[in-house]
């Protein structure tokens, strides 16, 4: 379980290197593209661009894994758009009466639109997992304290807390499994253990709130500016923070003239009309390229 949990680790990749801010600057963007576009070309784009991302980021296969999960959350939102959508006016089959969805006369239109949106999901889902993965959570809440310190201190906590939750689940269902028959098992067993959880993880706050308290969290204050001739610390900005914030400018930008320009055109009702000419495989190509090109460059990050 630990294994397969989307939990940071600190790798040797170029979006690794980049700082937290940026990284997650450059994944913001890949999830608004995925909002502003509809074209399944320019979706396709994204999505490989994202996976080729996971692989130069040496995530690939945790990235698949949620891709998984993904499909389990993508194809009920096909299916129920076939069904329920009535303005499609190619009809592939006819069902007859089904009751509270009324006739089921599917078409072609409600199968393309649903698969439309189900890859829109697909894609928010990819991005932040590739985020958690590969977009340090510590430097990116230490980022926030000047904000909100009682709000980055929880946020950190709870981050720190999910891995500690998925360690107590296994054992506990390890545990379980070597229990003799008779035992709670199915969904008995998945309440089961589920309480356990939860109430190991009440426990395990009330310690972590009293050694807070003991150590004077409660009575801690925003950060105070730097004084003026206080030395600079901040580190300059590295070549792949220039890089991905140059990627995150370039989907952001291709997503808006491919949707404005007419090069992403997409309409699934009545019927379908989708353009498909040089124009939108440039814009697919361009897409996959900037997403990928950051990682391109490995100088001084390979072990």
């Amino acid at each position: 379980m630990i294994g397969s949990s989307l939990f940071y680790r600190r790798l040797s990749s170029p979006l690794h290197a980049t700082r937290a801010g940026v990284g997650a600057a450059w994944s913001l963007s890949l999830i608004a593209a995925a909002v502003i576009l509809y074209h399944p070309l320019a979706l396709l784009a994204l999505a490989l661009g994202v996976l080729a991302a996971s692989r130069g980021a040496g995530v690939g296969a945790a990235l698949l894994r949620s891709l998984r999960t993904a499909t389990i959350v993508a194809l009920p939102i096909v299916l129920v758009n076939v069904l329920v959508s009535r303005q499609g006016l190619t009809v592939f089959a006819r069902l007859g009466d089904l009751g509270p969805f009324g006739r089921g006369d599917l078409a072609v239109e409600s199968l393309v639109y649903g698969s439309v949106i189900a890859l829109k999901v697909t894609l928010t889902i990819l991005v932040s997992a590739l985020a958690s993965l590969a977009v340090d959570p510590d430097q990116l809440l230490r980022g926030m304290r000047r904000l909100s310190f009682r709000s980055a201190l929880t946020a950190t906590l709870a981050t720190r807390m999910l891995p500690v939750l998925a360690a107590d689940s296994q054992r506990i269902a390890e545990a379980q499994r070597t229990r003799p028959p008779g035992s709670a098992r199915g969904a008995r067993g998945r309440v089961a253990l589920l309480s356990a959880v939860i109430g190991g993880s009440l426990d395990r706050a009330m310690d972590v709130a009293a050694t807070l308290e003991v150590r004077g969290y409660a009575g801690a204050r925003r950060p105070r500016a730097r004084p003026a001739g206080h030395a600079n610390t901040r580190q300059a900005l590295s070549r792949h923070d220039l890089a991905f914030g140059a990627s995150a400018a370039a989907v952001l930008a291709l997503a808006l003239v491919g949707r404005l320009s007419g090069f992403a055109e997409f309409a699934s009702y009545p019927r379908i009309t989708m353009r498909l000419d040089a124009g939108t495989l440039v814009l697919g190509v361009a897409l996959f390229t900037a997403i990928a090109l950051p990682f391109c460059d490995r100088r001084g990050i390979d072990r």
